[in-house]
């Protein structure tokens, strides 16, 4: 059961999604900044609520000389005395939008890994402390700082182009990763212990034989607002089924960063 949850809690986090941006697409604003704290609950079908979560933007960090934000973002799930923790760590060039470095732990009962990884977007490559290394897209980024990417992303009733569609995108570090098929579905209004929010539903089917046997579906609902809040993040796995994350609190950053909506 621990390494199921520890399966469901990285389930969350593996938003392989978006094509690459032209590096000009970040001037547009920052829907997020140093200091934003979001807290979450964390239920799975019948058993209900099992653990939370909370994930929070820090830094600047030099990262090889390039100035980062550090996304960071921890779980913990028990059932009964079987207890699961999952932390993630993701440094990311905020004017591109490219993840530089990442980091993951888990530790479970019955489960326990490590994972690190050094990006060149540069020289689209990456390697990981094992040794083993690969080609990447430009722009290449982890599961944790897709999330923060897709806030990023123009997908309001005003965009037409991006209601309804369905594209293949490529922007995961490992190609083997990638495409991951990607539509906005519609819309929901969504009530937490944080707020009453309209909310924008995507929805992505994800390739991953390690977690989902085949293909997983993930639907994250953000916010329809200038901060796309992930309010809802919604997955089926095997074995425990339907996973939700909802957010619980809002921390917002103590102040407005350049290029960050007012």
């Amino acid at each position: 059961m621990s390494k199921s949850i520890s399966t469901v809690v990285t389930v969350f986090l593996a938003m392989m999604l978006a094509p690459a941006a032209p590096l000009h697409a970040q001037a547009a604003p920052l829907p997020f900044g140093i200091g934003e704290r979001l807290e979450y609950r964390v239920s799975v079908g019948k058993l209900g609520n099992v653990g939370g979560g909370v994930m929070t933007v820090d830094g600047p960090e030099d990262v090889r000389g390039t100035a980062t934000l550090v996304l960071r973002s921890e779980i913990h799930a028990r059932v009964g005395v079987i207890k699961s923790t999952e932390r993630a760590e993701s440094w990311i060039d905020p004017t591109r939008m490219a993840a530089l470095r990442y980091q993951k732990r888990t530790r479970g009962m019955f489960s326990r890994g490590e994972e690190r990884v050094e990006m060149f977007p540069d020289e689209q490559r990456w390697e990981n402390q094992r040794g083993k290394s690969g080609r990447s897209p430009t722009g290449a980024l982890d599961e944790l700082s897709f999330i923060y990417y897709l806030r990023t992303l123009p997908l309001g009733a005003d965009n037409a182009e991006s209601v309804g569609g369905t594209g293949n995108v490529d922007r995961h570090y490992d190609r083997d990763r990638n495409p991951v098929a990607v539509r906005v579905i519609g819309r929901d209004t969504v009530k937490t212990r944080a707020g009453s929010f309209a909310t924008i539903i995507v929805e992505m089917r994800v390739k991953d034989p390690q977690r989902y046997g085949g293909e997983g579906v993930i639907r994250l609902h953000l916010s329809d607002d200038v901060h796309r809040y992930p309010v809802r993040i919604e997955s089926s796995v095997p074995v425990l089924g339907s996973t939700v994350l909802t957010l619980e609190a809002i921390t917002p950053p103590p102040q407005q960063l350049a290029g960050q909506p007012e």
